[in-house]
């Protein structure tokens, strides 16, 4: 769980610098995106974002889809999204020793804000994409490109539904082999 976050923090070759579990979730997680950007269905999302975010677009169609898949969790997981934030904050407080500074950041922060669990509204995408675009090294505007998302709103979901079943499945089929490779 804990290297699933940090896959969007983490740059670079991992070097076994973390726990193993951790790596290899930041390994899961790099795998899981480049499957998910090589999906038809999200290339053709891509497209529809218009320049200049067109160069951001798998970073907006996956917190689109982090959206669909909040909105939707009592259809993927047992326990309400709600708990499951909570039990991860906790998780995640306890490797902050392997958290590197943005991370440490978020692990501080999102809990008092119920980040995670705010994915399941939609008028708070446009500040989730604000905070992501300022992560950059030059800031870029990304809740500029909000509108686009809204215009395409009922696509994107149809695409998330028919493809979520896929990434569940490519996950499942590369976690063993993530785990030997390491």
């Amino acid at each position: 769980m804990i290297g699933g976050l940090l896959g969007d923090f983490v740059k670079g070759p991992l070097r076994g610098e973390r726990p193993n579990a951790i790596e290899i979730g930041i390994s899961l997680h790099r795998k899981i995106d480049a499957f998910t950007d090589s999906l038809p269905e999200v290339k053709q999302a891509i497209a529809r974002i218009e320049p200049p975010y067109r160069r951001f677009g798998g970073i907006l169609i996956d917190i689109c889809y982090d959206h669909f898949l909040a909105a939707n969790w009592e259809k993927f997981h047992h326990q309400p999204l709600g708990d499951y934030c909570q039990d991860f904050y906790r998780l995640l407080s306890k490797y902050d020793p392997h958290l590197p500074q943005g991370a440490k950041r978020f692990s501080e922060v999102a809990p008092k804000v119920q980040w995670l669990e705010g994915y399941v509204d939609i008028d708070k995408l446009e500040y989730i994409l604000e905070r992501v675009g300022q992560r950059f090294k030059i800031p870029i505007a990304l809740d500029k490109a909000f509108p686009q998302l809204l215009r395409d709103y009922q696509e994107l979901n149809r695409e998330f539904t028919q493809v979520f079943p896929e990434i569940i499945a490519f996950a499942c089929k590369e976690l063993p082999r993530t785990s030997t490779a390491q």
